[in-house]
């Protein structure tokens, strides 16, 4: 998204003098005037329009993946083309100033005639051996040649086809973040129509449904005692820490702005441990872990669709960037729905000895909620 269009996110709540944050069950908003709607049913509309847009947003972000993988693949054939054309090239030379010897030095008498009728029947003995040996070496030039000449045309065909399919997923990724501005523009348009006193009833119904989960989760004892990071897992708490108040953009890997799966991917990244970029693939290809095995480190997802990620703090905390118009936080885990969890290095031993990074003033400020559906499902562990 570009800047601009994040900035007028954001204008509504700030114009309000608030930050749209979570919404609870506990807060009783007073009934709707007929034709009016309800806190909860706006609530629920802007969560839709939120988690739309999330959906739209790792679509893009898995497309862009795609589109870089592409783009190395397109430059790695046109190299070994160009290489196997160089190397033609030189064959073809080769093949060329054989010929002329083997024109040169043959005489079209037979070899075995020649020998017969030679003074020196050893010299002709020689002269017959270096014949065969030229010879010899036409025909290893020649499947040479022929063999680059192949090996030319099948790269060329590859290379032809990796252009297409890149310049097709170029095509693909301008329609998406299309996608993605249309949807962003729909929760403009809400949050702009809403008025002062609906965005801060928003806010503390967020603020309130986000307590409730949360004593909800701790209380079915999903959450388990604290466990010690690995050393790779430490290093990523404490560069996701480091980026606290940052803004979320969509689309974006740092330094100064992230998405959710932008500030996951690049924690791990500077870890030391690459991890996939989109918060599906993330779920989807890292090993899983029940959530009263979480240790720091841990990536927590969230929604059927895996369309959010956060990284686990420890007790019962994340650090995420939640949505547009927020900043990277510390949240409660269950801010939002959780699917389940997974963890980058399973191999990584605890460390002996863990003191978890101290977190600034303010770390827990904003919106605890990513892009929130309607009815959560049931959290794993």
């Amino acid at each position: 998204m570009s800047g601009m269009l994040l900035r007028l996110v954001c204008t509504a709540a700030v114009a309000a003098g608030t930050v749209l944050a979570p919404v609870p069950a506990t807060a009783a908003p007073e009934p709707a005037a007929p034709g009016e709607r309800s806190v909860a049913a706006l609530l629920t509309e802007l969560q839709t329009l939120y988690r739309e847009a999330e959906k739209a947003t790792e679509t893009y972000n898995a497309t862009e993946e795609r589109l870089k993988e592409q783009r190395a693949e397109t430059e790695r054939l046109d190299r070994a083309l160009a290489r196997t054309r160089l190397s033609l090239h030189d064959s073809r030379s080769a093949a060329g100033r054989l010929a002329r010897q083997q024109y040169q030095s043959v005489s079209g008498i037979s070899p075995y005639v020649r020998l017969l009728l030679a003074r020196d029947p050893q010299g002709a003995l020689d002269q017959g051996q270096v014949i065969g040996q030229l010879a010899r070496q036409r025909a290893e030039t020649v499947g040479r040649l022929t063999g680059a000449e192949k090996q030319a045309g099948e790269l060329a065909r590859r290379a032809r086809e990796a252009l297409a399919d890149r310049t097709a997923l170029t095509e693909r990724r301008e329609r998406e973040r299309d996608e993605v501005r249309e949807r962003l523009r729909d929760v403009e348009e809400l949050l702009a129509s809403l008025t002062a006193e609906e965005l801060a009833a928003l806010a503390e119904l967020e603020r309130a449904e986000v307590a409730k989960a949360q004593e909800e989760l701790v209380a079915s004892g999903a959450l388990s005692g604290a466990r010690p990071p690995s050393e790779a897992g430490d290093r990523a708490v404490r560069y996701a820490v480091e980026q606290l108040g940052k803004p979320y953009e969509w689309g974006a890997e740092g330094p100064e702005t992230y998405d959710c799966s932008g500030l996951t991917s690049e924690a791990w990244g500077r870890a030391g441990t690459p991890i996939p970029r989109t918060s599906q693939e993330q779920w989807a290809r890292l090993e899983r872990v029940p959530l009263r095995d979480l240790r720091p480190g841990d990536l927590v997802v969230y929604f059927p669709e895996a369309t959010h990620v956060a990284l686990y703090l420890g007790g019962g905390m994340v650090v995420q960037a939640p949505r547009p118009g927020a900043r990277i936080k510390v949240s409660p885990i269950a801010a939002n729905p959780v699917l389940g969890a997974v963890r980058p290095d399973p191999g990584g031993r605890p460390v002996p000895e863990y003191v978890p990074p101290e977190l600034p003033e303010g770390a827990t400020a904003g919106p605890d909620e990513g892009y929130a559906a309607a009815t959560a499902p049931p959290a794993t562990g």
